[in-house]
C-alpha cells in the first residue's frame, strides 16, 4: 500500500513544483495529482506541455517522492453530448500525461447528473466504449468514486457500475467523508466491492442525516444540495474502526496495488500540522488492523 498526500490545501500558498519537497517535509512517500490550474483543472483541457510535465516528474524524483495517482475530474458522464466529448478529449491527454509522469494509477469521479441518472449512465458507457482500450493498452488502473452529486452515489450501485464495464482495469474508491452519501453502509459497501476497492481517501465529516436530517438546514427546505466535509481524522462521524478494520479484513494493507490518500481540505491555515497528524493517524490504524 502507497501512503499518499493531497496537496490540494497548498495550491494557493505553493507552486505546483514546489509540491513534492513539501510533501517530502511532511512525511509523506507519495503524492496525489488533483486538478491543479497549471496541470489538469477540473473540467477543462490539460494545461500541462511535455515541458511542464518532465520538470514535475524530475521534481519528485529529486525530493523522493512518487505519484501514487494521477486524478482528473472531467464530465465524462455528462448528458450534454458535446461536454462528454469534450471530456473524453481531456481524457486522452490526461492518459497520455500520466503515461510520461511514469505513474499507473488514475482516480476519478462518475460525475453525471443525479437527476438525469439515465442519461449519464448512457453517456458513462459511451466514454467507456472509447476510452478502456486506450486505458487497457496503456495498462493504466483507474479507480472511481462515487461522490455527492454524481449520477451514482450510492456505494453498492458504484460496485455495479464498475462491475458493468467488465475490466480489469477499473476499480472503485473509497472516500470515507463520502460515507454518508454513500448509503452509510461502509463494511457492506467495501466487502461488495472486494479487490476492485483500490484506493482510499481519509478524511472525516459529520453525518447529515442526525437529528432528523436537520443537523444541516438550507433554505428553502428540500434544496438539492449534498453537504459534507473533509476534516481531519476524528473531527467528525465516521467510524474509523469500521473504516480501518474493514480495509484490513481485505487485506488492504499488504496489497502492491492499493493507495490511500489523505485529503483533508477544511483547515488550510493549518495545512502542515494537519498532514503530520494524518500521516501519524493513519499508520497507527494502519498497525491495529493490519
Amino acid at each position: 500500500m502507497k501512503l499518499a498526500l493531497d496537496p490540494t490545501p497548498f495550491h494557493h500558498s505553493h507552486e505546483l513544483l514546489e509540491f513534492p519537497a513539501l510533501v517530502a517535509d511532511l512525511g509523506f512517500e507519495y503524492l496525489q495529482l488533483t486538478p491543479h490550474r497549471d496541470f489538469i483543472p477540473f473540467f477543462n483541457h490539460p494545461r500541462a506541455d511535455d515541458d511542464l510535465v518532465a520538470k514535475f516528474r524530475k521534481a519528485c524524483a529529486d525530493a523522493g517522492v512518487g505519484i501514487a495517482s494521477v486524478l482528473p475530474v472531467l464530465r465524462w458522464s455528462g448528458p450534454d453530448e458535446d461536454a462528454r466529448e469534450a471530456a473524453v478529449r481531456n481524457w486522452k491527454r490526461a492518459i497520455q500525461i500520466t503515461v510520461d509522469l511514469g505513474v499507473d494509477v488514475m482516480n476519478t469521479e462518475f460525475s453525471g447528473r443525479p437527476e438525469r441518472a439515465e442519461e449519464s449512465e448512457r453517456a458513462f458507457f459511451r466514454s467507456m466504449e472509447e476510452l478502456m482500450p486506450i486505458i487497457e493498452r496503456e495498462g493504466i488502473d483507474v479507480r472511481i468514486d462515487p461522490h455527492p452529486d454524481d449520477f451514482v452515489e450510492d456505494g453498492l450501485e458504484a460496485v455495479r457500475i464498475i462491475r458493468g464495464v467488465n475490466s480489469p482495469n477499473l476499480g472503485m474508491v473509497y472516500v470515507a467523508c463520502h460515507t454518508f452519501h454513500m448509503g452509510g453502509n461502509m463494511s457492506e459497501i467495501m466487502a461488495a466491492a472486494g479487490d476492485k476497492l483500490r484506493l482510499v481517501h481519509v478524511a472525516d465529516s459529520m453525518d447529515h442525516h442526525r437529528s432528523h436530517g436537520l443537523r444541516y438546514i438550507t433554505n428553502p427546505p428540500g434544496n438539492a444540495v449534498r453537504v459534507h466535509q473533509h476534516l481531519k481524522v476524528g473531527d467528525g462521524d465516521v467510524d474509523w474502526d469500521e473504516f480501518f478494520g474493514g480495509l484490513g479484513r481485505l487485506g488492504f494493507y499488504d496489497r502492491d496495488d492499493t493507495v490511500m490518500v489523505s485529503s483533508v481540505f477544511a483547515e488550510n491555515e493549518n495545512a502542515a500540522e494537519v498532514s503530520r497528524y494524518q500521516h501519524e493517524t493513519m499508520l497507527t490504524y494502519v498497525d491495529k488492523y493490519r
